[in-house]
């Protein structure tokens, strides 16, 4: 009876684990691309610092070591496919650590924030929120009803704000056309 349980089982989880895998292939394919993305931008950085890591980092890397352990005894010992849990694997052990060396800031053509990188153009409003370790610039975007955020160490606050002012005075950053403008409005005084 256990038996049969089992192997009435075994099909449903080996398309749940196909689906899971499909599901970490996208993910996978969108972190590869945003670090090729970021080499390619890394020569334009203005004012970078490293990536903080995220809650429950060491979790997500022990994650990744026991999902190594499943892939290989399920490959060697059992001689089945592991798809599934080898898009895990690759996305626990290897890309999650490779997106935290993604320097988040300000490079030449935009701003790389927490989540992905927002050209200047698309600037539509920028804000400012105050913590007790960090400053995080809330950036909105003009073509997309979204913002991202950007955590700022404190050390890097002012230079931060002098870059964007520099980046506005340049017209990189435009706000005009984003509400009501009676022409007398100084567009540095956003930051």
């Amino acid at each position: 009876m256990w038996f049969n349980f089992v192997v009435g089982v075994q099909p449903a989880l080996t398309i749940v684990l196909i689906v899971l895998g499909a599901g970490f292939l996208v993910a996978n394919a969108r972190l590869i691309l945003e670090y090729v993305r970021f080499l390619r931008r890394r020569r334009g950085a203005l004012l970078i610092w490293p990536s903080p890591k995220p809650p429950y980092y060491g979790l997500a890397l022990a994650i990744g070591v026991v999902l190594g352990f499943l892939v290989f005894y399920k490959l060697v010992v059992l001689r089945r496919q592991a798809f599934g849990e080898g898009m895990m694997f690759l996305y626990y052990a290897y890309l999650l650590p490779l997106n935290l060396r993604i320097r988040r800031g300000f490079y030449e053509d935009g701003i790389w924030a927490d989540q992905s990188f927002i050209p200047y153009n698309e600037v539509g409003g920028i804000s400012w929120r105050e913590g007790e370790h960090q400053v995080t610039l809330i950036v909105i975007s003009r073509l997309r009803t979204l913002a991202r955020h950007l955590a700022v160490p404190l050390e890097n606050y002012s230079a931060a704000r002098r870059l964007l002012r520099e980046k506005i005075a340049n017209h990189d950053i435009h706000f005009m056309g984003t509400g009501l403008d009676l022409g007398e409005h100084d567009e540095r005084e956003e930051v």
